[in-house]
């Protein structure tokens, strides 16, 4: 098993489980330390290439993902690999999108979808899932039945 995140490193969210997730924005250098084992980029178009694993949501920048089918898919992929591996979630400025997918990974993770954009902005950053139409997009996410 891979050494996760250090949960006092900045951008660090840790969940209810127990799973660390970073979050971070793309226009900031990588941070020092350990690279991400899988990273989940939320932009309009598709993000330079990387060394470790990676998957693209299109997400366009104040928006909501093109699609909700694959945006499920990658989240519950980043959840499930959260567990062992250093995942990261980002977009370009590490906020809008980024506090929105860290939301809906909450939900995953037990979180009610009403209080999860409190949860991130309490345990991540304040201000983070921008709009009111990704707040809206969280309180109705839901997490697929087992």
């Amino acid at each position: 098993m891979a050494e996760t995140w250090d949960p006092g490193q900045v951008g660090v969210l840790e969940l209810p489980s127990g799973r660390l997730i970073r979050g971070r924005g793309l226009i900031r250098p990588l941070p020092a330390g350990p690279r991400p084992e899988f990273g989940l980029y939320l932009l309009g178009s598709r993000p330079a290439p990387v060394t470790w694993e990676s998957r693209w949501v299109r997400w366009r920048d104040f928006g909501l993902p093109a699609d909700d089918a694959d945006t499920l898919d990658a989240l519950l992929e980043a959840w499930r690999r959260a567990e062992s591996e250093r995942v990261e979630v980002a977009c370009w400025g590490g906020r809008g999108r980024t506090g929105t997918a860290l939301a809906c990974l909450a939900v995953l993770d037990g979180v009610p979808p009403a209080e999860a954009v409190a949860f991130v902005r309490a345990h991540y950053r304040r201000g983070a899932s921008e709009t009111p139409w990704q707040r809206k997009y969280v309180a109705r996410f839901q997490k697929p039945d087992a």
